[in-house]
């Protein structure tokens, strides 16, 4: 019977599990799409599919709904709610990851003092609201939660705000970094500070006694002694600790190990009454700057996406959306939302006015640090287990945390685009060099780029790409960093000034051996050759690809009589369409393609086709003159039918499967003659989509 009950157990939490995985995914580009960040949106999808909604519906087989209430304080069961907690350990394990120590050493000054004072503040201003609220003490536990909870920033946000405005290596985006770090620090040791306490609060109640200041400080140097001292023995042995986990060879055994530190930390530190957080951070913190950290960073991006978003979602579980529509909840929510934006513009916008900042770099600063989000519900979950805080309580911070999401960014962008600096003296420059190379074509700068990362590979580097889309990438060894960028045709490369002549003598050596390696190619294959077979029989000719086809871009009567004309025409009837982002790159990238060699092919048919940043995703065109263009055809013939695909150049999609596919699909001759002899653009979408000949 037992057995039964935990078999039914675990059928609901992996249903329940699939079901979680498909909301956070839609709603998370559902919230991309309207350019808020994915996490509104995961937040969102839980708060929605949670048992105070459909997730409490009684349905055939659910008696209680597929997401039925928990027992104690807990509004989701506990098997779901461990699943949010492993998240959590990952979140602070990537975090402290991802924490550059250099710039946290460099910074520490003004990042130290403008995150201390934004704490401070927060603290301060989320506690006198709650004894306003509640009518009670400053170290009511619940008053200490609200000011703890509005202490951090988030990190994840401001960063990516930043990157967009590109404004990373700005002074006012370094110090917001900086001291978005030290928040994260701050407000984890200000956690166990706050739990100890309670604790003796808690104690304190049932015996009689007082809680004195002396104590107080007592609890705050005991935990910041033991939280320095991890990080200091952690940073210390880093390097001991990554050749060590070395010993495995393989990254992903490696990186799978580096997470298990993580566990094994988070667990002994919530045997000694912290919380489990700070040891998942001091993992990911000690590892930091080690040679390995990128790679365990890529190799575990996995675990991230697919257990950070559950996390949200849980947390969205516990908040009853008829808490948050209620008046008085929304009243305070605002009113604390309003707090904690202005606490941390007092706090940090005026500490940094006393550290070189005008009144613009300030303004920067403190929108930087508003937006609440990752830590702040870590937090929160942490306060609504133990029974401190209240369900309402529970949906007013939410409600800060959409409030400040949404209002925030909007503000820093705004203050980002302020002309003039935000410094009262200039900025000099740093310790790091870095140099750029021109290529004739993306294509060469891509050959070039990946070169660089085999060698770099080969001596000893750990290659990780951090924006495949954006061409971001990170090489390290040891105390060597390069970031390396690709955009368009061009390479990028920083490093410190020490190692930028390693970084000359890399590329030197990369386009020797790229000469060399394309004399031979030219001496040993003939392209002229290889195109004759590509409309040879026997090719696969996929429907799901031949569906890109769409009948609003396909024309039976072309009116171009030049291969240039035909050309202008298919991408005019793109852009005519709206499938274009800019007409003029796209054209510019096709008509590049043709100088390598022409698309025409043979049989009357021409394949004019391009990687493109003209365009967001594969997009066709397909047009027929029946009287014929000259298009350098292979056989010299007159081309009659014309495919024309455009697609991305950073994005994976199937361009080269879509072309094999149309060339299996015309190696054909009954198909193609009647391709060309179609009298409308429906026949000849019908034929292209159906005609599949056996086999194919």
């Amino acid at each position: 019977m037992e057995s039964e009950s935990i078999t039914e157990l675990m059928a609901i939490l992996i249903l329940q599990l699939g079901i979680i995985l498909f909301a956070v995914r839609l709603f998370g580009n559902l919230a991309k799409k309207v350019r808020v960040p994915q996490v509104l949106g995961e937040l969102l999808a839980g708060i929605i599919i949670g048992p105070y909604a459909l997730g409490g519906i009684h349905l055939p087989g659910f008696l209680h709904g597929i997401f039925p209430m928990g027992s104690g304080s807990l509004s989701v069961s506990i098997e779901l709610y461990a699943f949010a907690t492993v998240a959590s350990i990952i979140l602070l394990f990537v975090s402290g990851l991802e924490t550059n120590i250099k710039l946290f050493i460099r910074y520490s000054l003004a990042g130290g003092i403008i995150s201390t004072s934004g704490v401070i503040a927060s603290f301060v201003a989320g506690d006198l609201i709650g004894m306003l609220l509640f009518k009670t003490s400053f170290m009511d536990p619940r008053c200490l939660f609200l000011g703890l909870l509005i202490a951090s920033n988030s990190l994840g946000i401001v960063a990516r705000l930043l990157s967009d405005q590109k404004k990373m290596d700005s002074p006012e985006g370094v110090t917001i970094l900086a001291a978005s770090l030290f928040d994260d620090v701050l407000t984890i040791v200000a956690l166990s500070v706050v739990l100890g306490i309670i604790a003796i609060i808690i104690g304190d109640s049932q015996s009689g006694e007082g809680l004195n200041l002396s104590v107080i400080l007592a609890i705050a140097g005991k935990v910041f002694g033991i939280w320095l001292g991890c990080v200091a023995l952690g940073l210390i042995f880093s390097k001991k600790l990554a050749n060590f986990l070395k010993l495995f060879k393989g990254t992903i055994d490696f990186s799978i190990l580096a997470f298990g530190i993580a566990l094994v930390l988070a667990g002994l530190f919530e045997k000694q009454g912290l919380a489990m957080i700070i040891g998942a951070y001091i993992a990911g913190l000690s590892l930091s700057k080690t040679d390995i950290a990128p790679v365990i960073h890529e190799r575990i991006k996995g675990l991230y996406e697919f257990f950070v978003p559950i996390f949200f979602a849980v947390m969205g579980m516990m908040v009853n959306f008829r808490d948050i529509i209620s008046p008085h909840v929304l009243l305070f929510g605002a009113i604390y939302a309003a707090a904690a934006i202005i606490a941390k513009t007092i706090g940090c916008g005026g500490s940094s006015m006393f550290l070189g900042f005008n009144i613009k770099g300030a303004l920067r600063i403190s929108m930087g640090m508003a937006p609440r989000g990752e830590m702040t519900l870590i937090l929160a979950g942490i306060g609504l287990a133990m029974g401190i805080l209240s369900q309402e309580l529970f949906a007013v911070l939410v409600l800060m945390i959409l409030i400040t999401t949404l209002v925030v960014p909007p503000l820093l962008n705004a203050s980002l685009k302020l002309p003039g600096t935000g410094t009262r003296k200039p900025v000099k420059g740093d310790d790091t060099e870095s140099m750029t190379w021109q290529f004739p074509s993306t294509e060469i700068a891509d050959l070039v780029i990946n070169t660089i990362f085999d060698d770099l590979r080969k001596e000893g580097f750990y290659v990780q790409v951090m924006n495949f889309d954006k061409g971001l990438c990170q090489a390290r060894k040891d105390d060597i960093v390069l970031s390396i960028t690709e955009k368009e045709n061009s390479i990028t490369i920083e490093t410190s000034k020490t190692d930028i002549q390693f970084v000359k003598t890399e590329l030197y050596e990369v386009i020797l051996k790229l000469h060399e390696a394309i004399r031979k190619l030219k001496e040993s294959s003939d392209p002229k050759s290889m195109k004759k077979d590509l409309l040879s029989s026997g090719g696969r000719s996929r429907q799901d690809l031949l569906a890109q086809i769409s009948l609003e871009c396909t024309s039976v009567n072309l009116s171009g009589n030049t291969k240039e004309e035909i050309i202008i025409e298919l991408v005019d009837m793109l852009a005519a369409q709206g499938k274009l982002l800019d007409r003029d790159i796209v054209l510019k990238d096709v008509f590049e393609r043709e100088k390598t060699m022409s698309t025409g092919m043979s049989h009357g048919i021409a394949l004019p086709h391009g990687k493109t940043d003209g365009v967001d995703d594969l997009k066709v065109a397909i047009g027929i003159k029946k009287e014929g263009v000259e298009f350098e055809s292979l056989d010299g013939e007159i081309s009659k039918l014309f495919i024309m695909v455009v697609s991305p150049k950073k994005t994976t999609g199937p361009h080269v499967q879509f072309l094999a596919a149309v060339s299996a699909l015309l190696s054909n001759k009954n198909i193609r003659e009647e391709v060309i002899n179609a009298t409308s653009s429906e026949q000849l979408v019908k034929i292209l989509q159906t005609k599949i000949p056996p086999g194919k």
